[in-house]
């Protein structure tokens, strides 16, 4: 056994990696796919919450702040990426800059948020689909169990089919959104965006609106940051991931702006949709009305909801992976299948543990859609992983500034410090706004805390020198920087 001051790490034999193989295949464009297709549904669901918040100027100014904090998030992640091209992602990027303990804290905040942002979309995909067909509201949760089977089990298939699949899927919801965005300029009148009431028309919560809006923003974008999960199943992630990273953000900003103006300013109207669950069906039957048009192309609007959920799944299954192989979680949650090379177990564990949110959500009541509750639980996990990441963006480059860097951010430090402070912003945020709200978060803030127990009295103890490990202690030792 092999002992590094506050952890320790245990051999292993030569099969427990071959065990634990992937498969290399995606390029940049299957990147920049698995990016925003994790991301669309965004624009389908979720933001319009904000709305109910902030009022359309309070949803406004918080997108312009949340996309200052992307840009800083998404150039300092394409510099360490390639610079550490590992599946752990984060939790690669924080074992290098700040050790295991570091490591741990990010990848279990980056866990929680991908394990429950599916739960998120799963949830908007069973109203969609109970709105279209009019199904009862009983029958929810059995639909939200069937998209999970057939996702997670197209996620076991192999990655040629999960890539394959999100390049066509994310494809399909971009054309969605296009043929919304033409059909809604006809319908267009900002009145309809200032409908909410209050003191104000444009702040009809006043300036504290913003701040309750900033979790609803980071709906536009959340998870685009997951694309170093794919590391090691890139061909060439070295070149392809920035690449990937920052087209994806490109594409991103566009979306939320033209989904935020658009749908806003046409009937119902902001006021309407800072209630629904299904805001893009809204849209559409104000362009196409009531008849079988709106609800054929509401039932391809599930398109962007399916793409993020399926490229998630994907997310979740391969951090869960990474940090199992290590040994931060339970190691047999890492074993991938022999001829597939895909991690079932964590795939499975993922979904199970999604689900059961939902479920539990769901029966409990709160007088809040589901959806809204537990996107602020996801939001709680994802805002701390973005501290720690951009902690160990700045680490990185100051303790070791001869790291090899085939892209370097022009933002650099400064704009990872932006990122951190409007994090952090956005993590008050979620403890000041609505009690409902804040007492979920509160949930998941004991859910991290158990997590960190279980690291502190079991874990560490049995650690193992996956590939993320290795390149941590190999450069620690080669550079004199052991802690």
């Amino acid at each position: 056994m092999k002992e590094r001051r506050s952890v320790q790490y245990e051999g292993v034999d030569d099969g427990y990696f071959a065990e634990r193989g992937l498969r290399r295949h995606a390029r940049v464009w299957s990147l920049w796919a698995l990016g925003v297709g994790a991301v669309i549904s965004g624009d389908f669901f979720g933001w319009n919450f904000g709305l109910r918040e902030g009022g359309f100027g309070g949803m406004l100014a918080a997108t312009v702040i949340i996309t200052v904090m992307y840009a800083g998030l998404c150039f300092s992640v394409a510099e360490m990426s390639p610079a550490l091209p590992h599946t752990g992602g984060a939790y690669s990027f924080a074992r290098t800059a700040m050790g295991p303990w570091g490591a741990y804290l990010t990848g279990l905040a980056e866990n929680m948020e991908y394990v429950l942002t599916p739960a998120v979309i799963v949830v908007a995909i069973g109203s969609y689909l109970g709105a279209i067909f009019g199904t009862p509201e009983w029958a929810a949760p059995l639909l939200w169990l069937l998209a999970y089977g057939v996702f997670v089990g197209l996620n076991v298939l192999g990655v040629e089919a999960s890539f394959r699949f999100t390049v066509v899927i994310t494809l399909a919801a971009l054309a969605t959104l296009v043929v919304f965005y033409v059909g809604a300029i006809g319908h267009f009148d900002l009145a309809h965006a200032l409908d909410l009431e209050g003191p104000s028309r444009w702040l009809p919560r006043g300036p504290l609106g913003i701040l309750g809006a900033l979790p609803f923003a980071m709906w536009f974008f959340l998870a685009i940051e997951q694309l170093p999960l794919a590391a090691e199943e890139a061909h060439d992630p070295v070149r392809d991931m920035p690449r990937g990273i920052l087209y994806g953000l490109a594409t991103l900003v566009a979306l939320a702006f033209l989904t935020l103006v658009l749908s806003s300013a046409m009937p119902p109207g902001a006021a309407a949709l800072a209630r629904s669950e299904e805001p893009l069906f809204e849209g559409f039957r104000t362009i196409f009305g009531e008849g079988i048009g709106s609800r054929g192309l509401a039932l391809v609007a599930v398109t962007g909801l399916v793409a993020s959920f399926h490229a998630i799944i994907f997310a979740y299954g391969r951090q869960i992976y990474s940090l199992s192989r290590a040994g931060y979680f339970p190691r047999w949650l890492s074993v991938t299948g022999k001829k597939r090379k895909t991690p079932h177990v964590a795939l499975i564990v993922g979904a199970a543990l999604g689900y059961a949110v939902a479920l539990a959500i769901h029966f409990l009541g709160s007088g809040h859609p589901v959806g809204a509750v537990l996107l602020n639980m996801a939001v709680f996990g994802a805002v701390i992983s973005y501290i720690l990441q951009m902690l160990s963006y700045v680490l990185l480059r100051v303790k070791f500034p001869k790291l090899a860097r085939p892209y370097r951010s022009p933002l650099g430090i400064a704009g990872a410090l932006i990122a951190l402070v409007i994090s952090v912003v956005t993590l008050i945020a979620l403890f000041v706004v609505d009690p409902i709200y804040r007492l979920v978060v509160v949930g998941a803030a004991i859910w991290y805390a158990l997590g960190l127990v279980y690291f502190a009295v079991y874990a560490r103890h049995r650690l193992v020198f996956s590939p993320e490990e290795e390149f941590a202690a190999r450069y620690e030792a080669e550079h004199g920087k052991s802690r």
